[in-house]
């Protein structure tokens, strides 16, 4: 047999690289909305001064090869060479066995020598010890800017900070958040005003109707954009998403061989997410023992399918041993790939996908593992509590629901809020969220904003992305971010 020609692979490249025949008129991507990321994105690729390789990372089709490519655009408008760009999908099969700097040599030669260099590595997990052959490289290229994305982003940014430190900084893009969404399918005038606290709408009901879209698509830009594949969400997300995680890249990641166990471990948490849990009762219902489950779930977070957030009791403390956590969707929509998408009718079901779309929106903070829920006796829940400063005591507290009986009982709903703020002098403000109730009261003393899920979940999302710059994004601190006042409650 025949070992692929080093023409055939210069023909593919090529082909990748359309930009250095048409000045990037052809990049196709360019023409598409940009993620509330790109920015940022941007202004740390094009650092040349810092010898750095960006590492792009992200679960699978949130958008990355397509912000890339509009990247490779803006970088052409800025001035740099087009056939000083170059891109590589490490995953396409002709490219098999290559090592990273054999594809430096398919680079045409620019006119000016001493130009700067982009180079481009896309889904980078699929190359064996990567992460040596590109700090490597960053070595011994200072005038060539590398990038690199990849899916499995857990082993991609362990990786990275095994081998490539202080010469890598990953830079990671979560789903789209609900405020993207909005813009993305030029919705954004269902709500009203653009500084934290002075969101509002004037049609609850239409952006109710947006919001479970959201829930059930859109948290994928291609699935948002194209009609195709949000009509058959089982095709796209379930089998080109979900399966290859599960049956692919977590499996050659971590060696597991009983992949049947881990999809129906996956399955199980889908269908109760936002149900509290314990290994004990998941055990129990799915057949598969507590240290594998374990295991397993400490993939499935890695890999950004699940959320877990732990619980702590009516005094905010963790307990020593974690019994009860509840399991998140990191998107949504996902549960609609697996199972069907949920309709205005389905009010039980939208309550816990509304509670993993809020927890998607918080997870874009740097402040994330600050939330935790509170569970004590006498069935006292509370969904969110925020834990911060030198002591880890809660500052506020939230109650997510999809109902409006928080306006005809508002005593009897909010008795486990006004149970836990009452102990804690600590929390300062609080939120419940409903489906249409838009109003504030007071619970002992303390201001409570009543705000729809739809609007909340809106808010958080775009005030959690809307102070990103580079050194708030890639080194970012708790302080860097909004506090949940400015995130949710409006001015009087």
């Amino acid at each position: 047999m025949l070992a692929i020609s080093p023409e055939d692979i210069q023909l593919r490249i090529e082909r990748d690289n359309p930009w250095w025949k048409d000045n990037g008129a052809g990049i196709q991507e360019a023409t598409h909305p940009k993620r509330v990321y790109f920015n940022p994105f941007v202004t740390l690729s094009l650092k040349f001064d810092v010898r750095r390789a960006t590492i792009l990372l992200g679960p699978r089709r949130v958008g990355k090869t397509f912000m890339m490519k509009q990247f490779v655009k803006h970088a052409i408008e800025q001035g740099v060479d087009p056939k000083c760009i170059l891109y590589a999908s490490i995953d396409t099969p002709i490219y098999s066995g290559i090592d990273l700097e054999k594809f430096l040599r398919f680079m045409p030669e620019a006119e000016n020598q001493s130009a700067q260099k982009i180079v481009i590595y896309d889904e980078i997990q699929y190359l064996k010890g990567w992460e040596t052959h590109l700090k490597d490289l960053v070595d011994s290229y200072p005038g060539i800017k590398f990038i690199a994305s990849g899916s499995a982003a857990a082993a991609l940014r362990l990786k990275s900070k095994e081998s490539g430190a202080g010469r890598f900084s990953e830079f990671m893009l979560p789903p789209l958040t609900f405020f993207e969404f909005l813009q993305f399918i030029n919705k954004g005038e269902l709500v009203q005003g653009n500084q934290p606290g002075s969101y509002s709408t004037d049609d609850i009901e239409g952006l109710n109707a947006e919001f479970i879209n959201y829930l059930n698509y859109g948290g994928y830009p291609e699935a948002v954009l194209n009609e195709e594949i949000r009509n058959n969400p089982e095709q796209f997300i379930k089998n080109d998403i979900i399966d290859k995680i599960l049956l692919k890249d977590l499996p050659s990641l971590y060696g597991i061989q009983e992949i049947q166990e881990l999809n129906k471990l996956f399955s199980f948490l889908a269908y109760n997410a936002g149900e509290e849990a314990s290994l004990e009762n998941i055990s129990r219902e799915s057949g598969i023992t507590k240290p594998t489950i374990k295991r397993y779930m400490d993939y499935l977070e890695s890999a950004f399918l699940i959320i877990k957030v732990s619980t702590v009791d009516d005094n905010c403390r963790s307990m020593q041993r974690e019994r009860n956590f509840k399991v998140y969707l990191n998107n949504p929509s996902m549960r609609a790939a697996l199972f069907a998408p949920v309709s205005p009718a389905d009010k039980s079901r939208i309550g816990h996908l509304t509670e993993s779309a809020i927890f998607s929106q918080w997870q874009h903070s740097a402040g994330f593992h600050h939330l935790k829920y509170a569970r004590w006796r006498n069935e006292g829940e509370v969904d969110i509590v925020y834990l911060g400063g030198p002591v880890q005591q809660p500052l506020w507290a939230g109650e997510i629901k999809w109902s409006d009986k928080v306006g005809r009982d508002e005593w009897e709903q909010t008795k486990s809020l006004r149970y836990l703020i009452n102990k804690h002098p600590s929390v300062t403000n609080a939120f419940f969220t409903s489906r249409t109730v838009n109003k504030h009261i007071k619970l002992h003393d303390r201001p409570v904003h009543v705000v729809p899920s739809a609007l909340y979940c809106f808010m958080v999302g775009k005030n959690i992305t809307a102070p990103l710059d580079i050194p708030q994004f890639v080194q970012a601190k708790i302080e860097d971010f909004p506090t949940h006042e400015e995130v949710g409650a409006d001015e009087e």
